[in-house]
């Protein structure tokens, strides 16, 4: 069950609502709902989630326990190892079987094994669980003393497949006390609308024509659709991201959390290193604080510091998925952040920001290339077309086969709302149309939005979930 959907927009969610109300807003409503809702997309391995919350809630009180006797850092130790064991074998079993094949020249040992399905939000369920050891050990917060109070922030679905990342330091007192008003409900309505709006009507709509584009052969990719495709994905990754964050964040607020939030206009950055901190940030931070500044951060020598980006981004890479396209994209951005580290990232502030901005968005744009290609060869002729060696104009213009009126408005207004100066205006203007009778026109506004996604996801409109690459 995704969030852009019927049966959880008219069934689950209204439902969900009644019941949250009517047991007096508990907690404990959120968590039966959260492991029904895993449960209808991921049946099979509900048990695997609820035995990592049983094993962290232990790891963690057993942290806390044998403090004094010094063995905390090998519980730490043991409940790292704990959770990623199930992701290396669920996310990396075929991967790292290819490599040892063609590194020893045997035939893969994984391949009798088939594919193996990916637990759905195993990567950010995960990602929860050891942010919440590793700051039981350095003592950010106490061990959680509620089995059930664990269960519910692992386990909350509003972010449980698809982040925002949350740490239980940042959320343990709202956790324990939500505050649930009808002005957080109110906006959390709001924002939810906002984000499905993102979601359905501009990321969806972009994702038609950027899908077809990627699967044509490189016999019949020209510059023109190539650059069409990136520009496509470019724009439907991040208002897919976004808009789930952003509908995140207002379910969140219904139940009285506040989830921060997750992206802050990352295509008007003026470096990569800007980039990556209005980009997927809670994710960023995450590597930031448990893996870049444990590694030594930029405290070190240049050399280690340029080491510790390039690690960093390798395994946010590999967080991503389980290829090379993966790898080289997560190297890309660790090389260009390394560059603007020692010395680059200097010139560029004494450049135009348009000369920053083309830079930046050029480099995001085709790092996305290796991101959505399913190989390195694919990512190969992708981007030769786009440097002007794909094929000529023999099958038609690019307008007329990709560019329907529907793409051009959608693409239109996602450009427009990338930039921070628009958002700035609909703040001023929400503020005055929460003046008297005006107020009925965001109200309008947003139910036009809740309309016309809902016709467009019972009309069996496209409606890809880019979360189960991840």
């Amino acid at each position: 069950m995704v969030f852009s959907s019927i049966i959880f927009l008219c069934y689950f969610f209204p439902l969900f609502l009644l019941s949250f109300y009517v047991t007096g807003r508990s907690k404990y409503t959120v968590l039966l709902f959260s492991i029904l809702f895993y449960a209808w997309g991921e049946p099979v391995y509900v048990a695997l989630m609820l035995l990592s919350i049983f094993v962290n809630y232990w790891t963690g009180r057993a942290i806390e326990r044998y403090r004094e006797q010094g063995y905390a850092r090998r519980w730490l130790i043991c409940g790292i190892a704990y959770n990623l064991a199930p992701l290396i074998v669920f996310k990396y079993t075929h991967f790292l079987g290819s490599i040892v094949s063609a590194t020893l020249g045997i035939s893969d040992p994984t391949a009798r094994f088939g594919e193996i399905p990916l637990p759905l939000g195993i990567s950010f369920y995960t990602f929860h669980a050891i942010s919440y050891l590793v700051d039981v050990y350095r003592r950010d917060v106490a061990a959680e003393r509620r089995l059930l109070d664990l269960a519910v922030y692992i386990s909350m679905f509003p972010q449980l497949i698809a982040g925002p990342i949350i740490r239980f330091k940042n959320i343990a007192k709202e956790l324990h006390h939500p505050v649930v008003s009808f002005e957080r409900t109110v906006h959390g309505t709001r924002w939810l609308l906002i984000g499905l709006g993102q979601k359905v009507l501009i990321a969806n709509v972009l994702a038609v024509p950027a899908d077809a584009i990627f699967n044509l052969p490189p016999e019949r990719l020209s510059a023109a659709d190539a650059w069409i495709g990136t520009a496509c994905y470019t724009l439907q990754i991040y208002y897919d991201f976004c808009g789930y964050s952003t509908m995140a964040v207002g379910l969140a607020l219904m139940i009285g959390l506040q989830f921060p939030w997750n992206f802050n206009y990352p295509y008007t950055a003026t470096s990569v290193t800007d980039f990556w901190r209005r980009w997927h940030i809670t994710l960023s931070q995450w590597f930031r604080d448990y893996v870049y500044i444990p590694l030594g951060g930029s405290r070190v020598s240049r050399p280690r510091t340029s080491r510790n980006l390039i690690v960093v981004f390798l395994l946010c890479g590999i967080w991503h998925g389980a290829g090379w396209t993966f790898v080289v994209w997560g190297l890309l951005h660790g090389a260009f952040l390394m560059f603007e580290r020692v010395g680059f990232g200097q010139t560029l502030k004494r450049l135009p920001l348009a000369v920053c901005r083309t830079y930046t968005l050029t480099v995001v744009m085709v790092g996305w290339v290796l991101f959505r290609s399913g190989t390195l060869h694919q990512a190969q002729h992708h981007l030769r077309a786009m440097a002007g060696f794909g094929a000529p104009y023999a099958f038609g213009p690019p307008i007329g086969r990709f560019l329907h009126n529907d793409v051009l408005l959608a693409g239109a207004v996602a450009i427009l709302a990338s930039a921070p100066w628009l958002g700035s205006a609909i703040t001023v203007f929400d503020q005055r149309l929460s003046l008297g009778p005006l107020r009925v026109v965001k109200v309008g506004v947003l139910v036009s939005v809740l309309l016309l996604a809902l016709m467009s996801m019972a009309g069996g409109a496209y409606n890809p979930f880019i979360y189960f690459r991840f």
